[in-house]
């Protein structure tokens, strides 16, 4: 019998993409488009095409984002290629609807910030960076350009960041020449640069733990002190020293940030000579079993 290629899809994801969608929509439409700003990759791609031909900017969303998905489809798996068609979708269509069927005109300047460019650039970068990096979170994609990064940065020997950083490089001087106005691809690098770190945000979250890798000769007495202090699961291991030759042991061990000051003395005062490195952690997934 044949799995079914919807294996892996939820409802409550699809509910997800569209608020996602939803958003995107709104910050692009209400900030961005105004102003005559410029988001990032395919959508801003998409945007500039929107100016220069005067067709509907849904349209072009549609028709860069979803080729690039399906084309990526051996790569990014099934599950991924319908959140993200379904994302660019609700996108689309919450555009359409936003800069149409609403009282107030779009296209004229922004309902809540006039026509101040900075505002208009924070706040429509702000608010995209949401969508997208809900979208992001719960399996989706607002946006083709990492899909298409994937396929062909390895092709010109590049990585998929530099890949993505040259082609929004491009597409905003592009923009500059287009409309004869290098502020507004300035004020777009704004919007790009607060959606970036909204993305990051969502995606890896604003208040990281800390992962501690701790070295010591005393492990019984670390480990027993630290479960004490922060009722915390700890992983050890055995070690060896490379100079010294000594057996040690190796606890990891997650704390937040406000425990790092803490752990610290702990484990100093329990061996004055332990090694303590740490480190930020996104997320953090285990087990219910």
């Amino acid at each position: 019998m044949k799995k079914s290629q919807t294996v892996g899809l939820s409802f409550l994801a699809f509910i997800l993409l569209t608020v996602a969608g939803v958003v995107n929509a709104f910050g692009i439409t209400f900030f961005l488009v105004p102003v005559r700003l410029f988001d990032s990759g395919i959508s801003g791609t998409s945007m500039l095409l929107s100016q220069v031909t005067g067709l509907p900017l849904s349209l072009f969303l549609l028709v860069l984002n979803i080729p690039l998905f399906l084309y990526g489809l051996k790569k990014q798996g099934k599950v991924f290629t319908v959140y993200a068609i379904y994302a660019v979708t609700v996108y689309s269509v919450a555009a359409f609807c936003f800069q149409n069927f609403l009282p107030c005109d779009l296209s004229v300047s922004s309902p809540f910030a006039s026509n101040d460019v900075f505002l208009c650039a924070i706040f429509g970068g702000l608010i995209s960076g949401l969508g997208s990096g809900f979208a992001i979170r719960n399996g989706g994609a607002m946006d083709g350009i990492e899909v298409m990064a994937v396929i062909f940065a390895k092709r010109l020997n590049l990585t998929v960041g530099t890949f993505v950083m040259i082609y929004n490089i491009v597409l905003y001087v592009i923009c500059g020449i287009v409309t004869g106005s290098w502020i507004l691809s300035l004020y777009s690098i704004v919007a790009y640069a607060a959606a970036l770190k909204t993305v990051d945000f969502i995606i890896e979250g604003i208040d990281r733990s800390k992962a501690a890798s701790i070295i010591t000769t005393r492990p019984e007495e670390v480990c027993s002190a630290l479960s004490k202090t922060f009722e915390c699961g700890i992983t050890t291991m055995a070690a060896r020293g490379f100079y010294s030759n000594q057996e040690k042991t190796f606890v990891y061990v997650i704390v937040n940030r406000y425990q790092i000051s803490r752990l610290r003395s702990i484990v100093h005062e329990k061996d004055p000579q332990a090694y303590i490195s740490i480190t930020e952690v996104a997320d953090i997934f285990h087990g219910t079993k």
